[in-house]
Protein backbone atom coordinates (compact mmCIF):
# COMPACT_ATOMS: atom_id res chain seq x y z
CA UNK A 1 0.00 0.00 0.00
CA UNK A 2 2.75 2.50 0.65
CA UNK A 3 4.55 1.93 -2.20
CA UNK A 4 1.08 2.37 -3.99
CA UNK A 5 0.46 5.39 -2.72
CA UNK A 6 3.85 6.59 -3.15
CA UNK A 7 3.44 6.06 -7.20
CA UNK A 8 0.22 7.47 -6.96
CA UNK A 9 1.16 10.84 -5.46
CA UNK A 10 4.74 11.01 -7.60
CA UNK A 11 2.10 10.75 -10.96
CA UNK A 12 -0.06 13.23 -9.46
CA UNK A 13 2.94 15.75 -8.98
CA UNK A 14 4.17 14.89 -12.41
CA UNK A 15 0.53 15.55 -14.10
CA UNK A 16 0.36 18.26 -11.95
CA UNK A 17 4.05 19.88 -12.60
CA UNK A 18 2.83 19.53 -16.50
CA UNK A 19 -0.34 21.15 -15.99
CA UNK A 20 1.81 24.20 -14.91
CA UNK A 21 4.48 23.91 -17.51
CA UNK A 22 1.96 23.90 -19.73
CA UNK A 23 -0.23 27.04 -18.20
CA UNK A 24 3.32 29.21 -17.71
CA UNK A 25 3.73 28.40 -21.78
CA UNK A 26 0.32 29.10 -22.68
CA UNK A 27 0.57 32.46 -20.85
CA UNK A 28 4.58 33.25 -22.86
CA UNK A 29 2.59 32.05 -25.65
CA UNK A 30 -0.44 34.72 -25.36
CA UNK A 31 1.63 37.63 -24.19
CA UNK A 32 4.50 37.22 -27.04
CA UNK A 33 1.21 37.61 -29.31
CA UNK A 34 0.17 40.65 -27.43
CA UNK A 35 3.39 42.01 -27.66
CA UNK A 36 3.37 41.32 -31.32
CA UNK A 37 0.07 42.96 -32.18
CA UNK A 38 1.56 46.20 -30.20
CA UNK A 39 4.54 46.63 -32.09
CA UNK A 40 2.30 45.57 -35.60
CA UNK A 41 0.16 48.53 -34.49
CA UNK A 42 2.51 50.96 -33.54
CA UNK A 43 4.42 50.09 -37.03
CA UNK A 44 0.92 50.49 -38.66
CA UNK A 45 -0.38 54.17 -36.89
CA UNK A 46 2.57 55.92 -38.57
CA UNK A 47 2.27 54.89 -41.87
CA UNK A 48 -1.75 55.49 -41.64
CA UNK A 49 -1.15 58.65 -40.22
CA UNK A 50 1.45 59.45 -43.12
CA UNK A 51 -1.15 58.34 -45.72
CA UNK A 52 -3.61 60.43 -44.18
CA UNK A 53 -1.05 63.31 -43.70
CA UNK A 54 -0.18 63.18 -47.55
CA UNK A 55 -3.69 63.02 -48.58
CA UNK A 56 -4.34 66.31 -46.45
CA UNK A 57 -1.56 68.31 -46.92
CA UNK A 58 -0.56 69.08 -50.92
CA UNK A 59 2.14 71.61 -52.09
CA UNK A 60 1.21 74.35 -53.94
CA UNK A 61 2.66 73.17 -56.84
CA UNK A 62 0.72 69.53 -57.02
CA UNK A 63 -2.76 72.13 -56.13
CA UNK A 64 -1.75 74.41 -58.98
CA UNK A 65 -1.23 71.28 -61.45
CA UNK A 66 -4.37 69.97 -60.21
CA UNK A 67 -6.28 72.70 -60.91
CA UNK A 68 -4.70 73.59 -64.63
CA UNK A 69 -5.59 69.75 -65.45
CA UNK A 70 -9.28 70.55 -64.07
CA UNK A 71 -9.49 73.63 -65.87
CA UNK A 72 -9.05 71.86 -69.54
CA UNK A 73 -5.54 72.75 -71.55
CA UNK A 74 -7.17 73.81 -74.37
CA UNK A 75 -8.37 77.39 -72.27
CA UNK A 76 -5.61 76.97 -69.30
CA UNK A 77 -3.03 77.20 -71.99
CA UNK A 78 -3.79 80.35 -73.27
CA UNK A 79 -3.89 81.95 -70.01
CA UNK A 80 -0.72 80.67 -68.59
CA UNK A 81 1.26 81.91 -72.16
CA UNK A 82 0.06 85.59 -71.35
CA UNK A 83 1.22 85.37 -67.91
CA UNK A 84 4.57 83.89 -68.93
CA UNK A 85 5.07 86.71 -71.86
CA UNK A 86 3.54 89.18 -69.74
CA UNK A 87 6.09 88.69 -66.99
CA UNK A 88 8.93 87.99 -69.37
CA UNK A 89 8.56 91.64 -70.64
CA UNK A 90 7.70 93.13 -67.49
CA UNK A 91 11.45 91.70 -66.56
CA UNK A 92 13.11 93.49 -69.40
CA UNK A 93 11.11 96.48 -68.79
CA UNK A 94 11.82 96.79 -64.73
CA UNK A 95 15.66 95.88 -65.55
CA UNK A 96 16.01 98.42 -68.35
CA UNK A 97 14.55 101.20 -66.19
CA UNK A 98 16.45 100.47 -63.01
CA UNK A 99 19.71 100.75 -65.12
CA UNK A 100 18.48 103.98 -66.97
CA UNK A 101 18.31 105.86 -63.72
CA UNK A 102 20.70 108.05 -63.17
CA UNK A 103 21.83 110.74 -60.21
CA UNK A 104 20.99 113.52 -62.31
CA UNK A 105 22.32 116.21 -59.62
CA UNK A 106 25.56 114.72 -59.11
CA UNK A 107 25.75 114.73 -63.17
CA UNK A 108 24.91 118.24 -63.19
CA UNK A 109 27.59 119.09 -60.76
CA UNK A 110 30.17 117.03 -62.67
CA UNK A 111 28.82 119.25 -65.78
CA UNK A 112 28.97 122.54 -64.07
CA UNK A 113 32.51 122.39 -62.78
CA UNK A 114 33.40 121.74 -66.36
CA UNK A 115 31.51 124.43 -67.58
CA UNK A 116 33.00 127.29 -65.23
CA UNK A 117 36.76 125.70 -67.02
CA UNK A 118 34.99 125.99 -70.32
CA UNK A 119 36.06 122.31 -71.35
CA UNK A 120 32.84 122.00 -72.81
CA UNK A 121 34.53 118.45 -73.89
CA UNK A 122 35.15 117.32 -70.53
CA UNK A 123 31.63 117.90 -70.15
CA UNK A 124 30.39 115.65 -73.11
CA UNK A 125 32.77 113.26 -72.06
CA UNK A 126 31.24 113.03 -68.32
CA UNK A 127 27.88 112.60 -70.05
CA UNK A 128 28.84 109.93 -72.73
CA UNK A 129 30.36 107.58 -69.88
CA UNK A 130 27.06 108.28 -67.78
CA UNK A 131 24.62 105.83 -68.54
CA UNK A 132 20.30 106.67 -68.79
CA UNK A 133 18.50 109.14 -70.99
CA UNK A 134 19.17 112.12 -69.14
CA UNK A 135 23.00 111.90 -69.81
CA UNK A 136 22.10 110.97 -73.38
CA UNK A 137 20.46 113.79 -73.84
CA UNK A 138 22.74 115.87 -72.68
CA UNK A 139 25.31 114.83 -74.76
CA UNK A 140 22.97 115.37 -77.56
CA UNK A 141 23.11 119.02 -76.80
CA UNK A 142 26.51 119.39 -75.91
CA UNK A 143 27.41 118.40 -79.28
CA UNK A 144 25.23 121.17 -80.57
CA UNK A 145 26.95 124.23 -78.22
CA UNK A 146 28.48 125.79 -81.01
CA UNK A 147 25.82 126.20 -83.04
CA UNK A 148 24.20 128.08 -80.05
CA UNK A 149 21.63 127.50 -77.91
CA UNK A 150 18.60 127.88 -79.59
CA UNK A 151 20.04 124.68 -81.60
CA UNK A 152 21.17 122.91 -77.98
CA UNK A 153 17.39 123.67 -76.93
CA UNK A 154 15.51 121.94 -79.75
CA UNK A 155 18.14 118.97 -79.59
CA UNK A 156 17.42 118.84 -76.04
CA UNK A 157 13.27 119.03 -77.01
CA UNK A 158 13.25 116.37 -79.42
CA UNK A 159 16.13 113.97 -77.94
CA UNK A 160 13.49 114.07 -74.75
CA UNK A 161 11.14 112.76 -76.86
CA UNK A 162 12.66 110.12 -78.38
CA UNK A 163 13.86 108.96 -74.79
CA UNK A 164 10.70 108.78 -73.56
CA UNK A 165 9.44 106.55 -76.35
CA UNK A 166 12.13 104.11 -75.56
CA UNK A 167 11.11 104.30 -71.62
CA UNK A 168 7.50 103.34 -72.64
CA UNK A 169 8.59 100.62 -75.35
CA UNK A 170 6.41 97.37 -75.02
CA UNK A 171 4.09 98.27 -72.53
CA UNK A 172 1.26 98.34 -75.08
CA UNK A 173 2.06 94.14 -75.34
CA UNK A 174 1.93 94.55 -70.93
CA UNK A 175 -1.27 95.91 -71.91
CA UNK A 176 -2.48 93.58 -74.67
CA UNK A 177 -1.77 90.51 -72.02
CA UNK A 178 -3.59 92.23 -69.53
CA UNK A 179 -6.71 92.81 -71.40
CA UNK A 180 -6.17 88.63 -73.30
CA UNK A 181 -5.55 87.01 -69.82
CA UNK A 182 -9.65 87.48 -68.45
CA UNK A 183 -10.65 87.37 -71.95
CA UNK A 184 -9.33 83.92 -72.27
CA UNK A 185 -10.63 83.24 -69.20
CA UNK A 186 -14.58 84.32 -69.56
CA UNK A 187 -14.37 82.61 -73.10
CA UNK A 188 -13.20 79.69 -71.52
CA UNK A 189 -15.99 79.81 -68.63
CA UNK A 190 -18.61 80.36 -71.51
CA UNK A 191 -17.83 77.41 -73.74
CA UNK A 192 -17.99 75.43 -69.98
CA UNK A 193 -21.18 76.50 -69.46
CA UNK A 194 -22.31 75.38 -72.80
CA UNK A 195 -20.87 71.77 -72.26
CA UNK A 196 -23.09 71.55 -69.06
CA UNK A 197 -25.91 71.79 -70.52
CA UNK A 198 -25.01 69.63 -72.93
CA UNK A 199 -24.19 67.08 -70.06
CA UNK A 200 -27.64 67.72 -69.01
CA UNK A 201 -29.55 67.61 -71.60
CA UNK A 202 -27.49 63.98 -72.35
CA UNK A 203 -28.24 62.93 -69.21
CA UNK A 204 -31.73 63.85 -69.10
CA UNK A 205 -31.73 65.02 -65.60
CA UNK A 206 -30.29 68.13 -63.58
CA UNK A 207 -28.04 66.30 -61.70
CA UNK A 208 -26.13 68.19 -59.02
CA UNK A 209 -23.33 66.28 -59.79
CA UNK A 210 -23.24 66.72 -63.40
CA UNK A 211 -24.23 70.62 -62.87
CA UNK A 212 -21.67 71.03 -59.55
CA UNK A 213 -18.65 69.14 -61.96
CA UNK A 214 -19.64 71.50 -65.35
CA UNK A 215 -19.39 74.77 -63.05
CA UNK A 216 -16.50 74.10 -61.39
CA UNK A 217 -14.67 73.23 -64.55
CA UNK A 218 -15.83 76.29 -65.91
CA UNK A 219 -14.92 79.01 -63.53
CA UNK A 220 -11.49 77.46 -63.34
CA UNK A 221 -10.28 79.38 -66.27
CA UNK A 222 -11.75 82.65 -65.06
CA UNK A 223 -10.00 82.15 -61.77
CA UNK A 224 -6.57 81.84 -63.41
CA UNK A 225 -7.49 84.42 -65.80
CA UNK A 226 -7.95 86.92 -63.58
CA UNK A 227 -5.19 86.05 -61.35
CA UNK A 228 -3.21 86.73 -64.30
CA UNK A 229 -4.64 90.27 -64.37
CA UNK A 230 -4.25 91.31 -61.64
CA UNK A 231 -0.40 89.92 -61.51
CA UNK A 232 0.80 91.95 -64.82
CA UNK A 233 -1.91 95.08 -63.95
CA UNK A 234 0.33 95.74 -60.72
CA UNK A 235 4.05 95.38 -62.22
CA UNK A 236 2.31 97.55 -65.17
CA UNK A 237 1.39 100.04 -62.85
CA UNK A 238 4.79 99.93 -61.12
CA UNK A 239 6.29 100.38 -64.43
CA UNK A 240 4.85 103.50 -65.06
CA UNK A 241 5.24 104.63 -62.10
CA UNK A 242 8.88 104.44 -62.91
CA UNK A 243 8.84 106.07 -66.51
CA UNK A 244 6.87 109.32 -64.58
CA UNK A 245 9.93 109.56 -62.19
CA UNK A 246 12.27 109.01 -65.19
CA UNK A 247 10.17 111.82 -67.40
CA UNK A 248 10.27 113.96 -64.49
CA UNK A 249 14.24 113.51 -63.99
CA UNK A 250 14.58 114.31 -67.60
CA UNK A 251 12.28 117.54 -67.51
CA UNK A 252 13.82 118.84 -64.67
CA UNK A 253 17.39 118.09 -65.24
CA UNK A 254 16.98 119.23 -69.20
CA UNK A 255 16.11 122.61 -67.23
CA UNK A 256 18.83 122.82 -65.37
CA UNK A 257 21.18 121.94 -67.90
CA UNK A 258 20.09 124.96 -70.03
CA UNK A 259 20.53 127.21 -67.11
CA UNK A 260 24.39 126.26 -66.72
CA UNK A 261 24.57 126.77 -70.72
CA UNK A 262 23.12 129.81 -70.45
CA UNK A 263 25.72 131.00 -67.37
CA UNK A 264 28.56 129.70 -68.77
CA UNK A 265 28.36 129.77 -72.31
CA UNK A 266 30.05 132.54 -74.23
Amino acid sequence: MSIVGLLTFANFNDVKAQDVAAAEATEQVTATDEAAATVAEAEEAPVEETVAENDDTKSFHQMLKEKYIQGGAGWMTPVLLCLIFGMALIIERILYLNMATTNVKNLLDGIEENAKKGDWKGARELCANTRGPVASIFVQGLDRIDQGLDNVEKAVTSYGGVQMARLENNLTWIALFIALAPSFGFLGTVVGMVQAFDDIETAGDISPTVVAGGMKVALLTTIFGLITAIILQIFYNYILTKIESLVDQMEDGSISFMDILVKYHK
